[in-house]
């Protein structure tokens, strides 16, 4: 059993609420519950409650055992001076302010309806891809559509402040920031830190100085990516030039290769090789400088997709490395390769554009966007395919994405309004019944 399960049990009051009584024996009503707390601190805030005929007003703390107080240091923390209630599954110490006060406790572990108690242990004691799956289709679509709505909502803002801290630190520049997280979209799962690495370690003001030479621009990234062959590997022309030209940039710019080490070819398409990549991306920089500034004023998807339709110079054109020959033609930035830059860069920005200038526009624009893109395919969107759950557009496959990730592989069963409606399911009749060996388990935690 995990702490999170007394939060939901207290944040939709589902234990048993009929004669309240701390482990001391004073009564105990609940007028209001608070305020779940994600941040440091006590777990929830502004609780109103009665102890003994007294109004207390102030925080509550939860633990599956007293004892934990002590545990986590919260004996000597003045944060928890305002605990007016502790919320234990079990009593196993009692717990004392900095004061010397005792803190009214309050003991949950016999008042806890056996369907939730058992769809919770089947929940989070299972062996499937996700918790739920064999009770998926007990949950509403609807619910199940505005839960995904939620969980975008959630991806974009992480995603947004992580190209919010790119842009404070290029000292405000947008261009900069979106060229990093265009790189790291570009490089995708495998090669997208490498990718990163390598904008980081190349800034977008040395590139555009070139701006005007291709041959340059291919000479700078590759060069700089540590890819570029020695005259022992390739002495082609084009392979020359390129060493010839980094050599005298790389002095001119004071600039130091990455460890050929960072990038990975195997058990990938080669039309996903880095090499392949850092070209397009040499080619989307020698078209235009400013991507970030034409994102915004792009009017539409299509806009956006004719921005990144770009073909490779000629020695690109027929290898997916350096060295011989490839038996089939490189193809242009490709349809999936534009979404993926779409969905992993431009909508990200748009919420970071959209929340640190005040516009809200761009957070719609973003939305939109996502919207308008055609479901992503891979395994996890598959996956939930299979289940049930077919993504419709790039918004419900982020969606999807974010969910398994950051609620199904971390249990998080009761923060999830899929997890908490088969919860809530739990006083019909089809409650699942545990085995007897799962009873054991179960009364082993809970008493």
């Amino acid at each position: 059993m995990k702490e999170d399960f007394l939060h939901y049990l207290w944040r939709l009051a589902r234990f048993d609420l009929r004669d309240l009584r701390t482990t001391t024996g004073e009564p105990v009503t609940i007028q209001q519950f608070g305020v779940l707390n994600t941040n440091a601190g006590p777990d929830f805030d502004d609780a109103r409650l009665r102890i003994d005929g007294l109004h207390w007003a102030g925080k509550v703390e939860m633990h599956l055992r007293s004892s934990e107080w002590y545990d986590h240091g919260h004996d000597s923390d003045p944060a928890y001076d305002g605990v007016v209630l502790h919320v234990v599954l079990e009593e196993d110490r009692p717990v004392f302010r900095r004061d010397g006060s005792r803190i009214p406790c309050l003991e949950l572990r016999h008042r806890i309806p056996a369907g939730v108690r058992n769809t919770y242990w089947r929940l989070l004691h299972n062996a499937y891809w996700v918790p739920c799956q064999t009770q998926l289709q007990r949950v509403p679509d609807p619910l199940r559509a505005l839960w995904l709505q939620r969980v975008l909502a959630e991806r974009l803002s992480a995603r947004s402040s992580t190209f919010a801290g790119h842009v404070e630190a290029c000292g405000r520049d947008w261009e900069e920031a979106f060229y990093r997280t265009l790189a790291r979209a570009m490089g995708g799962k495998v090669n997208g830190e490498a990718m990163e690495m390598l904008a980081c370690s190349l800034p977008l003001r040395v590139l555009l100085r070139h701006k005007h030479s291709l041959l340059q621009l291919e000479a700078l990234l590759f060069g700089q990516s540590g890819l570029l062959p020695g005259p022992e590997a390739d002495e082609s022309p084009y392979v020359t030039q390129l060493r010839r030209e980094y050599a005298l940039l790389a002095v001119k710019h004071g600039l130091s290769p990455l460890p050929t080490s960072a990038w990975r070819f195997l058990r990938m398409r080669p039309n996903n090789f880095p090499t392949v990549r850092i070209a397009q991306l040499a080619c989307l920089l020698h078209r235009s400088g400013q991507l970030f500034g034409k994102c915004l004023a792009a009017a539409d998807a299509r806009e956006l997709r004719n921005m990144f339709e770009v073909s490779l110079s000629n020695y690109w054109r027929d290898h997916y490395r350096f060295g011989p020959v490839a038996d089939r033609s490189p193809r242009r930035f490709g349809e999936s390769a534009i979404r993926s830059v779409l969905i992993n860069a431009v909508s990200p920005a748009y919420v970071a554009y959209a929340r640190l200038r005040g516009d809200d526009r761009y957070r719609d624009r973003a939305m939109a966007l996502l919207e308008s893109l055609p479901a992503e395919s891979n395994s996890v969107i598959r996956r939930w395919r299979s289940l049930g759950w077919a993504a419709a557009s790039a918004a419900e496959s982020q969606a999807l994405l974010e969910l398994k990730a950051a609620y199904c592989d971390a249990s998080r069963c009761t923060s999830c309004s899929v997890g908490c409606a088969l919860l809530n399911r739990t006083d019909a009749d089809d409650a699942p019944r545990l085995t007897l060996n799962e009873e054991a388990q179960v009364y082993r935690q809970a008493g």
